[in-house]
């Protein structure tokens, strides 16, 4: 069973953190969820960690705020950069000392990016390895909903505008009768050529637990973000990015753009697969974590000072 922690935070926000493993392992892994998402998207890659390393790897989990069982917040924190600043704040907490390996699925891979952007001392003290599941380093810019464009940008206004309505809506969560409703449009959204009926649940029930501020909130920052010259300083990592070739929403032109921001990176293109790689493709999630995972654990272990 895991160790629940709770991490407060400065502007008062509950954190639900969940941590696998000895506190002494070599190496933690940190796996960060996506928008509307929670840890539990991360299942199957949990029980794999804990078959393939045993107690050298410690691995994190946690509801990002506004999502899950974490507690919802102001609007002007439901940013990409506050996310940045939460990563930070959840190593201190219950990671302290080690080296991490970050996994970040669509805006927790973005989250990553901002928490280099934001913390490089930080981050180059703490951070041996990095994963980038469904994820993009530049906003919507490659975003088209697999449409046409003109559709596409259509589709967009018509996102950002309700965005913009449900971010006013406080910590209220989206009514379970709307979600039934709407679940043939999550599974055309997320999901590529298959998908098992118990990952539709899964993801459903995530995006009921989190709050309206949160789904509407965080849409302008996600848009927003451009990461890429970031990323470029972190070249020295070992790294992998997997993207489904089915994806609607952060297709394989983003992979490619991070891959060639991290020419060292593995880069992986998952026939048939859409956003939901950790359920869809859970192998090739597993192996591209294990694979950064040895990597790491096969290099010497460098003592280095956090000072920001």
């Amino acid at each position: 069973m895991p160790e629940a922690h709770e991490v407060r935070l400065p502007d008062g926000v509950r954190l639900h953190v969940e941590v696998h493993g000895p506190a002494d392992a070599e190496v933690t892994a940190v796996l960060l969820h996506g928008w509307t998402l929670d840890g539990r998207a991360w299942h199957r890659q949990l029980a794999e960690l804990r078959d393939r390393f045993a107690g050298a790897v410690r691995v994190v989990t946690y509801d990002a705020r506004g999502h899950g069982r974490s507690s919802c917040m102001a609007l002007p924190t439901a940013t990409l950069a506050q996310l940045g600043d939460d990563l930070a704040a959840v190593l201190d907490a219950v990671a302290p000392t080690g080296r991490a390996v970050l996994a970040g699925h669509s805006m927790g891979g973005m989250t990553i990016m901002e928490y280099a952007h934001r913390h490089p001392a930080h981050f180059a003290a703490r951070v041996a390895g990095l994963v980038f599941v469904s994820t993009t380093a530049e906003g919507h810019t490659h975003t088209v909903y697999g449409l046409s464009p003109r559709i596409a940008r259509l589709i967009r206004l018509a996102e950002t505008t309700g965005a913009g309505v449900l971010a006013r809506c406080g910590s209220w969560r989206p009514p379970r009768a709307l979600l039934r409703a709407l679940k043939p449009s999550i599974r055309w959204m997320l999901f590529g050529d298959h998908c098992d009926p118990g990952d539709i649940r899964l993801v459903t029930s995530a995006v009921a637990r989190a709050s309206l501020r949160s789904i509407g909130g965080f849409r302008a920052s996600i848009g927003a973000q451009h990461r890429l010259e970031t990323l470029a300083e972190l070249a020295h990592l070992p790294a992998a990015a997997l993207v489904g070739d089915r994806d609607r929403l952060t297709p394989p032109p983003c992979a490619e753009s991070i891959a060639a921001a991290l020419p060292a990176t593995e880069l992986t293109v998952c026939p048939g697969a859409g956003h939901m790689l950790m359920m869809e493709r859970p192998d090739e999630v597993n192996d591209a974590l294990v694979g950064v995972l040895r990597r790491v654990l096969d290099r010497p272990a460098t003592t280095a000072k956090v000072t920001g």
